[in-house]
């Protein structure tokens, strides 16, 4: 039986993508280490960026924003790693010393949601010291966008959820917070198989010159990891190194990084080049659920692909051994296996250093495992591959004039470069020893074989094509089949791929319908089966996991299939895949691949390869480059590979009826496999095939449009249809087809349709393809229901990846019988004499049409671009729809007014009832020039004409009576919508965020909002904390384009590009615009009209004239966001530049200096005139000193379509009604009277205002404006005309480059205001210029400090105690920080101070942002402008004279919120900061004046600090002025501190009291004891003689 093909042709995924990533620091918390001046390195790839230093911080901000651009291949790009560093102290002199680093790789950012990661903390670790832990966290925010991704901001969280660190990491989902670090351990054993590098030439040089031929290849292994690379050593001319060594990484558990790149390359003096590349994918070796395992792999052999195995000194395919695209041949396996151990940090032996090692490991057969154990290196099987070629066609007519034979391999056996190679056996068997497995070139003396010596056939002979038609030839294998067989050694490992095809076979079923009990059963078999595996030795590691977690899963029948299906099938198939290469004269010349798990054999039938003992359809394919889906040949090929003693059955699956010729061997010598079969049997039959129509084809001419026909290739036999109309029967007459009949009828030969462009000269181009089953009817069946007549049908045409249209058609393939063409069914239709020959589709088959009449609304065309060279003067569009059109009037000077006279037109034309069967409408302008000459402009293919479909029901609802809604009800409209009018007051936004926040506990006094305050700004931050009015994207993606009556059709022309991306090729190729609209309805006789049915306009009532009007453009501009950096350091100088019509506005002068987040805050007024200046750009510029200024990116808007909008896009609706203030109506219309024209064009009855409408809310009295505000707010609910209203709103809008298409370059948030000059003047434009910063002065004053921990020992007495002084600033402006004096020689940790700092500083309050102004460096032309968080920085130092200070402790206090101080030195903990979520919060803006006990921390509790701090004004500060210090005026008392004036007085006796009395208390008690003794033994003796003396006289 035959298997499906495979439509898409994958080209090489190697084709290079532009991507961009960008990269927010925000700022960096918890850094480790002392007083630091910290900056943040990002690094990807080779690219580095550095952000600012910042000074003597461990919490320093930066907020800053990079952008790296590349333009690789996807798989590049995503093994790319992100490295984030954080350095400390880097100047020009040093290189800093690092603190930590982060690392992911690009593909773990982009396959997360949206992209991206927004707002989250990088966990910093030391690469040299992996026992120390975590070293600080970086917030930032990293996204990776390519061609045509749209990045959407995800909803600000607030700042305190965005504190929470622990729970905001930067990890995908499903990865612990808690990574550990492991080790990483890949054995490399040995590889085989490897080509013949440098063989020709440079091998005769060195035989010459050394006058040996060694292997010419000196290969070693080089392993890249996480942006690590460890290498083997070189093995010298060796084509199958046995290397026996491990490489060891060490990085955290699980890895961000997810594949392990593994590249076998030979080493040579000049470069080394890559022989092949594997990729370890670690989430495919590995289970993170309950019953998971670590990623282990192994021994396993892996197999390498890439480019052909003939050496050529320029390998044109080199990118394919590098891993870049599908390989086109085997290049070389390789015996790994991997482990993973995580390490225990507290463990004494274990190096702290994550550097790469390389170790020398035992040979695996010398390990000695038990057998079981042996993974993969015992069982070599023998192999058999058998194919037979059915036929090959579809031959490119290039290549057609030379013989062409085709060559199948597997692995390197078949090659006809490497010749046959056997294993051989060493040792004895038997003696207990692993044997070695070595193969050897094989010599013909050595029979090995039970079937004797038999030759492997790996080529088919020779054959010369015959022409098939003009374009194509084919192969005349007619009813002699060639075959080819080889013979192949690997080892037994079936089971792994038995497993992966059962997986298959589930997931097709899957794909049919849900599993069945029986299915369940059937999964539970497939695991019995895998259980019992005979070749139990064979099993690795991850094979037991994987069974086990499967086991475990079915147990549980909760199995999720897909994971499993993902899981099961692993990557690595020891049997090398199969290729099959169409060589013409020698040189190769196209190839495809087949997995050999599909065609592997098996003698039960679920674990069968899909395609084993099928005959497969096959495309042979160019191996590289941008012909990748034009095919070279098609051939119908048989394949079936299994153990060669599993060989009997290898025959059975081919279509029957054929005899074997075998090779004649000599008396007595089994029978080899057959060279080729010949088929007695041949049926003939008729196929007819019924072509309808296309659709969406793919535009293959220089105007863009096609002329396409279709080709069929069916069993050797072509046939085009005519172009270009189609609806249209063929009919190929006495097809031959060898086989059974009933085989032919359950599994006919597949139909290859191929859509062609006819050129008039040179050769058609190809525009895609599809497949198609033809319905078979035998010559003893009836032609009747059900199966007959066949019913049309969709095609899906591919050309390459991309889909290129659809195709309307069905096929049937009747049996010609032995009375011939009598008993074929009639072909009978409608014959068409105009088309002569031509059979249309017959009538059972063809649909059942009705008429139908399209009218179509010309309006205008738009921004047409050069024909030739020539511009565009009268246009005119044609329509056309299934043969039948209408032409619009022509527009007779298109620079003066690109719009039509006549607005509607229409036509009738016959189509299928099924609206899924409608053909395409074609909209085709044209350009008439002199001597009646047209030339096409663009064209644009509608291609569903579904929402253009009117229907009756509809249409009754659309001609609604005019008093259809009686009076009572409309009257009362209003007021049930009153209730909402009474929350909408401009208090709520500020009431919502004071709610909020005092819901968490807060305290906040309630104070009366002062309106004078307010201005436009508030509203906007508030409106953006609720998330209303402000659209994080364009406005018209919110209002379906705006297109709700006049729709715009994008006019192509030029070739389409072969792009995997269809959608940036197209883009090139818009020319221009048509704005119009259609309407299709059924022709019937009861259409009622209306009275005031207006006949000219048809369906299109009630639509503006499209006269010329003058209308004032209001543009409001903001802010724009994420610039793309424009200048060298990183940043740009950004202004804004407005053009519509022929006006254009450069607000040059007011450029913001390095700033990639201008804030603009400017409105422009501009007039225009519609239709003729209907497009606004605003784009923004980069300004430079010196040169032209730079695009940095542009948005373009339609105001035509939002003008005419029935959404009322000209001036948004705003929530409330003031007639003053910031919130002031905007439009010169008041609500009242937009009320009344919305019901009078709608021909609604009323407004009616009735006196219960009168109520009033917090004291303001609500009047009719009030009322008709809240009916427009709710437009939407009024039936039949009612539909949302666009309210007030601010749009982000995406800024594009033309040069980078589809990549994001930054976005700019503003809103357009239209006014038409014949209505009265609107009024002065909003004031929305940016808030300037208010004056602020903080004053703190550092009373007391305690408990503070003691650095210095006293030399003499040893005594502990510190010389303490504070220091602080605001962040940011570290320059001016200011230090109390010394408290000298405190004991206890208490110093006194009385110590007051001064910092005025700018604020922003809505923003919550210090701004600072100040010059980058001293060679900077202006200054910049910094927002930075409101902190107050507080350090405890140890001063010391002759040495660097000594830093203890540090404090940070965000001024908006921040634990409120304890009232008591006992109270103040260390608490206060760790455990800030539950401490009751205050704000000094609100709070004005806050005393309190703080701790100071530097890892530890290190001492607390009294301190008052007081927020005053710019204003109040100049009142009352303060001084520094203890300074005038207000000066502060001198503290109460100890006496140390008389200090070196008394320091020689505190010493000796030091000495005597602490610290040789017992050792002066000895001696003075000593002494004593000492003493008195002296008086003894110096008296005892004159004693003595005195007792012998008697004196």
């Amino acid at each position: 039986c035959r298997s499906k093909p495979d439509i898409k042709m994958e080209p090489s995924s190697g084709r290079p993508v532009d991507y961009q990533i960008s990269v927010t620091v925000i700022e960096a918390r918890q850094l480790v280490g002392l007083n630091m001046d910290p900056m943040v390195c990002v690094e990807i790839g080779d690219d580095k960026k550095y952000t600012s230093m910042k000074e003597s911080t461990n919490c320093p901000y930066y907020n800053e924003y990079f952008v790296f651009d590349f333009h690789v291949p996807p798989d590049v790009m995503f093994d790319k790693i992100i490295k984030l560093s954080v350095i400390h102290s880097k100047n020009l002199l040093r290189s800093g010393t690092l603190v930590g680093t982060f690392k992911l790789d690009v593909g773990t950012i982009y396959f997360q949601p949206e992209h991206q990661f927004y707002h989250k903390w990088a966990l910093l670790s030391d690469p040299d010291d992996i026992t120390a832990g975590c070293k600080g966290y970086v917030k930032c925010d990293i996204a990776v966008v390519a061609k045509g991704d749209t990045i959407k901001t995800p909803h600000k969280a607030n700042e305190s959820d965005e504190d929470d660190i622990e729970g905001n990491l930067l990890i995908p989902e499903g990865v612990p917070a808690e990574r550990q670090w492991a080790r990483y351990y890949l054995k490399i054993y040995r590889a085989e198989g490897l080509p013949r590098m440098n063989q020709s030439i440079m091998a005769n040089v060195k035989k010459a010159f050394i006058g040996e031929n060694k292997d010419l290849v000196d290969p070693y292994v080089q392993v890249q990891f996480a942006g690590q690379k460890g290498k083997t050593s070189v093995q010298k001319s060796c084509y199958e190194p046995i290397w026996n060594e491990q490489i060891v990484f060490t990085e955290m558990f699980p890895p961000l990084c997810k594949r392990m790149k593994i590249q076998i390359r030979d080493s040579d003096k000049v470069n080394d080049v890559a022989i092949g590349t594997h990729f370890l994918d670690l989430k495919k070796i590995s289970n993170d659920g309950d019953k998971g395992f670590l990623p282990t792999l192994g021994p396993a052999w892996v197999n390498m692909y890439g480019s052909t195995r003939t050496y050529t000194l320029m390998d044109e395919y080199q990118e394919l051994n590098e891993g870049l695209g599908e390989g086109v041949s085997f290049r070389a396996r390789m015996l790994i296996s991997l482990g993973v151990e995580i390490l225990d940090p507290s463990s004494p032996d274990i190096t702290s250093s994550t550097e790469v090692q390389v170790e020398g490991i035992p040979n695996i057969s010398e390990v000695g495992f038990k057998r079981k154990n042996m993974g993969e290196m015992d069982m070599i099987e023998e192999f058999f591959l058998f194919g037979s070629f059915l036929e090959a066609t579809m031959i490119d007519r290039k290549i057609g004039d030379k013989p062409i034979n085709f060559e199948v391999t597997i692995g390197y056996y078949g090659n006809e470069i490497d010749g046959v190679i056997k294993p051989k056996t060493k040792g004895k068997k038997g003696d207990g020893d692993e044997e070695e497995t070595e193969l050897i070139h094989n010599s013909s003396e050595e029979e090995m074989d039970d079937d004797g010596d038999l030759a492997s056939v790996a080529t088919t002979p020779p054959m010369k094509p015959v022409i098939t038609d003009r374009n194509y030839f084919h192969l005349p294998y007619f009813e002699r089949k060639p075959c080819i067989y080889i013979k192949s050694w690997w080892q037994d490992q079936r089971r792994r791929l038995y497993n992966a095809n059962i997986i298959d076979n589930v997931a097709d079923k899957l794909v049919v319908q849900t599993l069945t009990l029986t299915e369940q059963l059937f999964f539970s078999q497939f695991l019995s089966l895998a259980n019992k595996d005979q070749n139990q030795s064979g099993r690795t590691k991850l094979d037991r996991e994987r069974l086990k977690l499967c086991i475990s899963e079915v147990v549980c029948v909760q199995i999720d299939f897909c994971y499993l299906l993902m899981f099961l099938c692993l990557g690595t198939s020891f049997v090398p895949d199969v290729f099959i290469w169409m060589i013409s004269n020698g040189k190769r010349i196209a190839y495809a691949r087949v997995p050999s798990k599909d065609i592997l054999y098996s003698s039960i039938d679920e674990e069968r390869g899909k395609e084993c003992g099928k005959v497969k359809t096959i495309f042979l394919r160019v191996s590289f480059g941008p012909a990748g889906w034009t095919v070279q040949s098609k051939i119908e090929i048989y394949l079936w590979l299994g153990l060669n003693r599993q060989r009997k059955d290898y025959l059975s699956g081919l279509p029957n009826g054929f005899e074997e010729n075998k090779l004649s061997r000599g008396p007595g010598l089994p029978s080899s496999p057959p060279i080729s079969l010949t088929y007695m049997m041949k049926q003939l039959f008729q196929l007819r095939v019924h072509m309808y129509q296309a659709r969406s084809l793919f535009a293959a001419d220089s105007t863009g449009l096609s002329d396409p026909f279709a080709r069929f290739v069916f069993s050797q036999v072509l046939a085009e249809t005519l172009c270009p109309t189609w609806d249209q029967l063929l009919v190929f007459e006495n097809v031959e087809l060898f086989g059974e009949a009933t085989e032919l009828r359950d599994d006919p030969p597949i139909i290859v349709i191929e859509i062609y462009d006819q050129d008039t000269v040179g050769k058609a181009d190809f525009m895609g393809r599809t497949f198609a089953k033809p319905v078979v009817k035998m010559a003893d069946e009836h032609y009747g229901p059900p199966r007959f007549p066949p019913q049309l049908e969709y095609y899906q045409i591919y050309r390459g990846n991309c889909t290129a249209g659809e195709m309307l058609a069905a096929f049937e393939l009747l049996q010609i019988g032995p009375n011939g063409k009598a008993d074929l069914p009639p072909i009978d239709g409608p014959t068409d004499m105009d088309r002569g020959p031509i059979l249309p589709v017959p009538l059972g088959i063809r649909p059942v049409l009705s008429k139908y009449r399209i009218e179509v609304l010309f309006w205008g065309l738009r921004d047409l671009k050069r024909v030739n060279l020539a511009q565009v003067d009268r246009p005119r569009v044609d329509i056309e729809c299934a043969g039948k059109g209408v032409q619009s009037a022509l527009i007779p000077n298109y620079r003066k007014n690109p719009n039509f006279s006549t607005l509607v037109k229409w036509f009738e034309v016959d189509l299928p009832e099924n609206e899924l069967l409608h053909p395409p409408l074609n909209i085709r302008v044209v350009d008439c020039r002199a001597f009646g000459r047209y030339t096409l402009v663009g064209s644009h293919a509608v291609t569903t004409l579904r929402k253009f479909i009117y229907r009756p029901s509809d249409k009754q609802a659309n001609n609604f009576s005019t008093t259809g809604m009686d009076k009572h009800e409309q009257t009362h409209f209003p007021l049930l919508l009153l209730l909402p009018c009474t929350f909408c007051h401009i208090t709520h936004p500020t009431t919502l965020r004071k709610y909020k926040k005092r819901k968490k506990g807060d305290e906040i006094e309630e104070e009366e909002l002062d309106e004078s305050m307010l201005d436009w700004w508030s509203k906007y931050f508030a409106s953006i904390e609720t998330l209303t009015e402000v659209y994080a994207k364009e406005l018209e993606n919110e209002f379906d384009s705006f297109e709700d009556w006049l729709h715009s059709f994008n006019l192509f022309r030029g070739k389409g590009g072969d792009d995997d991306d269809q959608n940036g090729a197209d883009e090139d190729r818009i020319v221009g615009k048509f704005k119009g609209s259609l309407c299709m309805y059924k022709v019937s006789d009861d259409m009622s009209r209306d009275m005031n049915f207006d006949s000219n306009m048809g369906m299109f009532q009630n639509i503006p004239h499209n006269d010329p009007i003058n209308v004032l453009v209001r543009i409001y501009v903001i802010r724009a966001t994420d610039l793309h950096p424009a200048d060298i350091n990183g940043k740009a100088d950004p202004y804004i530049a407005i053009k519509l019509g022929k006006t254009e506005i450069k607000d040059k002068e007011n450029y913001i200096s390095k700033q990639l987040n201008p804030l603009f805050g400017k409105s422009f007024d501009v007039e225009a005139t519609f239709p003729m200046d209907s497009t606004l750009t605003v784009s923004i510029y980069d300004w430079d000193l010196v040169g032209t200024d730079d695009l940095i990116g542009e948005t373009k808007i339609d105001l035509e379509n939002r003008f005419y909008s029935k959404h009322r896009a000209t001036c948004g609706i705003a929530c409330n009604y003031a007639i003053h203030g910031y919130n002031v109506w905007r439009d010169p219309m008041k609500p009242t009277q937009i009320l009344a024209k919305l019901c009078k064009d709608g021909k609604l009855d009323g407004p009616h205002y009735g006196p219960g409408g009168r109520v009033k809310v917090e004291n303001r009295k609500q009047t009719d404006e009030h009322l008709a505000l809240t009916v427009l707010n709710h437009w939407e609910e009024i039936p039949r005309v009612g539909c949302k209203l666009v309210s007030e709103h601010v749009e982000t809008r995406p800024l594009l480059h033309p040069d980078k298409a589809g990549i994001e370059q930054g976005r700019i948030e503003m809103w357009v205001d239209m006014f038409p000059k014949d209505m009265t003047a609107p009024g002065p434009a909003l004031d929305i210029s940016p808030r300037k910063p208010k004056k602020f002065e903080l004053r703190v004053i550092i009373w007391n400090t305690d408990e503070v921990v003691l650095e210095d020992d006293d030399i003499f007495t040893g005594e502990k105690s510190s010389d303490i002084f504070v220091r602080g600033w605001l962040k940011g402006q570290q320059e001016d920080k200011q230090d109390t004096d010394v408290h000298y020689h405190s004991i206890t940790g208490e110093g006194n101070f009385n110590w007051r700092f001064v910092y005025p500083f700018d604020y922003l309050m809505a923003e919550e942002k210090i701004v600072i102004s100040k010059k980058e460096s001293m060679f900077a032309w202006d200054e910049t402008q910094y927002k930075i968080p409101a902190r107050l920085n507080l350090q405890v130092w140890d001063a010391d004279h002759f040495s660097a200070d000594d830093f203890l402790g540090a404090i940070e206090l965000d001024l908006n919120r921040f634990p409120r101080g304890a009232k008591t030195a006992k109270q103040c903990t260390i608490e206060m900061v760790t455990n800030e979520a539950e401490m009751p919060m205050v704000s000094i803006f609100k709070q004005k004046r806050i005393k309190g006990w703080w701790p100071f921390v530097f890892l530890l509790f290190q001492g607390k600090v009294e301190a008052e701090l007081h927020l005053l004004t710019g204003e109040e500060a100049e009142k009352s002025p303060v001084g520094e210090g203890r300074n005038e005026p207000e000066p502060l008392e001198k503290p109460n501190r100890p006496d140390i004036a008389l200090l070196w007085f008394l320091i020689p006796f505190k010493a000796a009291k030091h000495l005597v009395c602490d610290q040789y208390r017992w050792l002066t008690i000895k001696i003075v004891t000593v002494l004593i003794l000492l003493a008195l033994v002296a008086v003894f003796l110096y008296n005892m003689p004159g004693y003595m003396v005195k007792k012998m006289l008697g004196a």
